[in-house]
C-alpha cells in the first residue's frame, strides 16, 4: 500500500531497485551453477597405416612402446564411428556437452594423443568405442574394458572407472539384448594410461561374428548401442 503522502516518483524508483536486486541474485544464480558434464567420445581406429605404425610409450615415462593404432578388426573403424555420432545425438539430446577425438573416417590422432583431446577437456567420462575380433567365429557378446590399477598412471581414475565400466555395461547390455561377457581391467591400453579422467571401452561386438558383424553395420542396432551408452553414462553421473 501506498501512503497518501509518498511521492509516486519514489516509489517507482524503489520498485526499480527491488527488481534489479531480483535479477542480480537472479543472475548470480545462474553463473553459479556447475558446467554440464562434458563427454569424450573416441571411435576407435580410422588412424592412417603410416601414423598407426609409428609408436609411443605404454604409459608416462614407460620404455615399452606400443603402435599408435593397429587398424583394428576390418569394418570395425567405420562401426565405431558410426556409434560414435549417434551417441553424441542422444548425448546432446539428454543436455550433455560433448567432444569427439573423430568425427570423420580418419584422424591423425594416436592413443596418447586421443587421451590429452579428453584430459585437457576435463571429461566427465572418455567412452572409448571399439568392436572385437576372435579367430573362433563363433565368439559373440558385448563387455566393457577399464584401466587396471597402475600406481602413478591410473590411480586417480581407477576408482571411478570401475564404476562407469559397470554401469555402461549393465545399461547396454539392457539396450541391446547382446551376451553379456562381463568386465576386464586391462593395464596394457596406452588409452587408459594416458588417461587422466574415468575411462571405459567398450567392445560392442565381434566383427568376426557373422550375425553380429552384420548387426553391427545397421542403423537400428548401432542406436540401440548408443542407447545403452547414454543410459550407462546418466547412471554413473548420478552416482
Amino acid at each position: 500500500m501506498v501512503a497518501a503522502d509518498e511521492p509516486l516518483d519514489d516509489v517507482a524508483e524503489l520498485l526499480v531497485e527491488r527488481e534489479q536486486r531480483i535479477d542480480h541474485r537472479h543472475t548470480l544464480a545462474v553463473f553459479a551453477q556447475p558446467p554440464t558434464p562434458l563427454i569424450c567420445l573416441d571411435p576407435g581406429h580410422g588412424t592412417p597405416p603410416a601414423i598407426g605404425r609409428q609408436t609411443e610409450p605404454i604409459g608416462p615415462g614407460s620404455r615399452v612402446m606400443k603402435i599408435k593404432d593397429g587398424g583394428g578388426a576390418p569394418g570395425e573403424a567405420q562401426v565405431a564411428l558410426a556409434i560414435g555420432l549417434k551417441t553424441r545425438t542422444l548425448l546432446r539430446r539428454s543436455g550433455f556437452r560433448v567432444a569427439m577425438t573423430r568425427s570423420g573416417p580418419t584422424t591423425t590422432l594416436g592413443n596418447v594423443a586421443r587421451a590429452h583431446f579428453c584430459n585437457v577437456r576435463h571429461a566427465a567420462l572418455m567412452i572409448r568405442i571399439h568392436a572385437d575380433g576372435s579367430p573362433d567365429p563363433s565368439s559373440h557378446g558385448f563387455k566393457t574394458l577399464y584401466p587396471a590399477l597402475h600406481r602413478g598412471w591410473t590411480d586417480d581414475i581407477y576408482a571411478a572407472s570401475l564404476r562407469a565400466a559397470g554401469d555402461v555395461q549393465r545399461a547396454s547390455i539392457r539396450a541391446t539384448g547382446a551376451l553379456d561377457l562381463g568386465l576386464f581391467p586391462r593395464d596394457d591400453l596406452t588409452g587408459f594410461n594416458w588417461a587422466n579422467v574415468p575411462a571405459v571401452l567398450v567392445e560392442t561386438g565381434f566383427m568376426s561374428n557373422p550375425r553380429e558383424s552384420r548387426l553391427l553395420k545397421t542403423g537400428a542396432y548401432q542406436l540401440k548401442v548408443a542407447r545403452g551408452l547414454v543410459a550407462g553414462t546418466e547412471a554413473f553421473l548420478r552416482r
